[in-house]
């Protein structure tokens, strides 16, 4: 089932991680296995050749991008196996689940217009903070139709081709940057209902889900710059809430506080608050609801950031939270 399936695993310093991530794939049959590495000082490298698996080492004198390295492992798993017609995508903080790869082959097979399909993802750790829980949650799509996949997914090879594969000057959301290109050209993303792989996020500060949340929200900005003239209008929403929630309250309340009275500085406040009730009785978690709200915070940051950035005539280098 799996002797057309290609693997693409990127990543830097992963340790561990990544031997059990080379492993869950060699084990389920894909060839080429392919590892992209982006300057680790860990002996990846070696690691990833002693396993099996073929090495494309990047250039570091060009910036790095998860969407560069991307590009760079199936273009190389193509080269060295042309008769490739799916490639499986997986960062090496992953690990495949058991039975992933043709469960995923079977459903892309079913129909020539899938380009992407996309399973599970878990936390393997989700109770040891709540940050991990909360990227467990978000993880749990709905199955069906999507419109983006995330860094794991398998990928039907012409869909790629079709579109010239990952936006490599992209620091973050190439996935659905490529997702939103695919389906424009009447291509499908689709989430089955099979585990797909397990994630270690290995998030224990405050500090790391502000710069995740500040990705995002830089992801957000550059996405409606790209795209937002579209019909879809990509990206465009989640730009504006997280400016009028992360920084138009801010900025208003104090507005009032200045000129009107210091009970203005509530005025954020009272808003998130409402805004985080309003959620839990949604159904959503108390404290994810008030992660989601005040995430906003980070987001603005990072779409604020992206436009000073952009004025500037600057390209920022990654957002990492690890």
């Amino acid at each position: 089932m799996t002797d057309t399936i290609a693997a693409v695993a990127i990543g830097r310093n992963e340790g561990a991680r990544l031997e059990s991530c080379l492993t869950s794939l060699l084990a389920q049959g894909a060839a080429p296995v392919i590892y992209v590495d982006s300057g680790s000082a860990d002996g990846s490298t070696a690691r990833a050749r002693d396993l099996g698996a073929g090495v494309v080492d990047l250039d570091l004198s060009t910036p790095f991008t998860a969407a560069r390295a991307r590009n760079a492992g199936w273009a190389h798993a193509l080269e060295i196996a042309p008769e490739t017609q799916f490639v499986q995508f997986i960062d090496g903080d992953c690990e495949l689940a058991p039975g992933w790869l043709e469960a995923a082959r079977t459903a892309i097979a079913a129909d020539p217009k899938l380009a992407v399909i996309c399973g599970r993802r878990r936390e393997r750790f989700p109770e040891a903070t709540i940050w991990n829980r909360m990227i467990d949650r978000e993880w749990d799509t709905p199955v069906g139709a999507a419109k983006a996949c995330g860094g794991d997914a398998l990928i039907r090879r012409a869909a790629l081709e079709d579109v010239g594969g990952y936006r490599a000057d992209l620091i973050a959301g190439e996935e659905p940057e490529m997702c939103f290109r695919m389906r424009g050209k009447g291509w499908r993303i689709h989430r089955i209902a099979a585990e797909m792989c397990l994630h270690d996020a290995a998030m224990t500060r405050l500090s790391q889900w502000w710069q995740r949340a500040r990705r995002a929200g830089h992801a957000y900005a550059e996405g409606a710059a790209l795209h937002g003239a579209s019909p879809e209008r990509y990206k465009v929403a989640e730009t504006r809430r997280a400016l009028i929630w992360g920084a138009g309250l801010p900025v208003l309340g104090v507005i009032l506080a200045i000129f009107v009275s210091v009970l203005g500085l509530l005025l954020p406040f009272l808003a998130w608050g409402a805004q985080i009730l309003r959620l839990i009785l949604k159904g959503e978690d108390p404290t994810r609801a008030a992660f989601l709200t005040l995430g906003k915070l980070p987001e603005a940051q990072g779409v604020l950031g992206y436009w000073w950035g952009r004025l500037r005539g600057k390209r920022r280098g990654l957002i990492e939270y690890k």
